[in-house]
């Protein structure tokens, strides 16, 4: 199981991913832990997500940022990699298409301003490159639905373990040593 916890002033989280029975996420906000079910559920990796924050931008921002967090934890060594999924939901159309392979990029973007600043700061946490695209669609609500489920059909793709590095350099070994003190 990997847990990761962010304090600050602003907000209190804790993310447990992995070994849970069932998911439970409570955010104080209704549309955030919509959407955190469905990528769970999607992904196939449970979470357990306690968190509640001075403003609704930053505690979408710091459970992103955890999550992101987390799943860089919880990424094997020899996972696959890549994953993409388009799924369509009503007037909806969005594909997503990630690399779990360690260098953070992040292109959308989604039609809402906290959402899109959602993935983007999950991608660059989960040291991923997440592509958005909004193929079609008008209704907001059901445009970054399609796009949690499409990011959790892609994370499950990209996380199944192979039993091998999936690159051509081979493992990557990076040792940083000192630093401001």
């Amino acid at each position: 199981m990997t847990v990761v916890t962010r304090e600050s002033k602003e907000t209190q989280i804790r993310i447990a991913l992995g070994e849970t029975s069932a998911s439970v996420i409570e955010t104080t906000e209704p549309f955030l832990d919509h959407m955190l079910v469905a990528l769970s559920k999607y992904a196939g990796v449970h979470f357990d997500i306690q968190a509640k924050g001075d403003l609704r931008h930053h505690l979408i921002e710091d459970v992103a940022i955890a999550l992101g967090a987390a799943f860089a934890a919880h990424t094997p060594a020899t996972c696959a990699r890549y994953g993409e999924r388009t799924v369509p939901m009503d007037d909806a159309l969005v594909q997503v298409v990630i690399d779990m392979g360690g260098r953070p990029y992040y292109r959308g973007p989604l039609p809402s301003g906290l959402y899109d600043h959602f993935m983007r700061s999950f991608a660059d946490n989960a040291k991923a490159t997440l592509h958005v695209r909004v193929l079609r669609g008008t209704d907001k609500h059901h445009i970054v639905e399609a796009a949690f489920k499409a990011l959790g059909f892609a994370l499950r793709e990209a996380l199944v373990e192979t039993g091998a590095v999936f690159s051509t350099k081979g493992s990557v070994k990076l040792d940083v040593q000192g630093g401001a003190s």
